[in-house]
């Protein structure tokens, strides 16, 4: 799929739109194993979705009515506290499912998604989604599957917020996002990348963050540069983000 699309091609016919759709489906990991003629029939009932960076998709408490499958783009799923300080819980990159525990569980949707850049995503209903589930067996299955696999997502993420040191998390959470560049392993830093989004996401604030970072740095497990952190020893990192408080 392009990284940027015209204003002629949002405006898509129909046929044009399902097509696109079930192309999308089809890379989406939990659905890509569906027979085409279920795949099909969700991307029917598909909307096109655009929103700009910055722009709130749906916020904390409001009445679930759709469920997402993001085809461009990153989104950010976060709540917050009274005081208000933000917790990131997921950020989401193209090809993911969001929206979709609320609408299964008939609750309000239960944190704030953000667009953390122009993002392009196909909307379903809820009652649509909820139909297509109760008519096909695979689709039932493909969702448990994605549900299951978020309940382990969100264990994890409370094991590190409780058991983990800020540079055991930092550790985690560079593993879990490393590219290969040539020779080298690194992580790119996004445009929105910033160290407070960076600290938010790991439950803590910047100046802790930018210590953890040192740290990590001065253990030669990696190095900072503008637009991406180089990984120097895999191993290393790994090892101190299994390390517990």
């Amino acid at each position: 799929m392009g990284n940027a699309y015209s204003a002629e091609a949002l405006a898509l016919s129909e046929s044009q739109s399902a097509a696109r759709a079930q192309e999308t489906l089809a890379a989406v990991p939990c659905f890509a194993n569906l027979p085409v003629h279920v795949q099909e029939a969700v991307a029917q009932v598909a909307t096109h979705r655009h929103f700009d960076a910055g722009q709130i998709i749906y916020l904390e408490g409001e009445p679930a009515t759709a469920l997402f499958i993001l085809e461009r783009g990153w989104v950010k799923a976060a709540r917050m506290s009274l005081e208000g300080r933000e917790q990131a819980l997921l950020f989401l990159k193209p090809c993911e499912v969001f929206g979709d525990v609320a609408i299964f569980t008939d609750t309000p949707y239960p944190a704030t998604v953000m667009a953390l850049e122009p993002v392009e995503v196909w909307a379903i209903d809820k009652s649509a989604i909820l139909d297509l589930v109760a008519r096909h067996n695979e689709l039932a299955v493909a969702v448990i599957r994605h549900l299951a696999g978020r309940v382990l997502y969100y264990v994890g993420l409370v094991e590190d917020l409780s058991l983990r040191s800020v540079e055991a998390r930092l550790a985690h959470t560079l593993l879990s996002h490393i590219e290969g560049d040539g020779d080298r392993l690194v992580v790119p830093r996004r445009t929105w990348t910033t160290f407070d989004e960076m600290a938010t996401r790991l439950g803590t604030v910047r100046d802790v963050l930018s210590r953890a970072l040192r740290t990590l740095e001065q253990e030669g497990l990696l190095k900072v540069e503008r637009h991406q952190i180089v990984i120097l020893d895999p191993a290393g990192l790994a090892t101190r983000g299994d390390q517990y408080d």
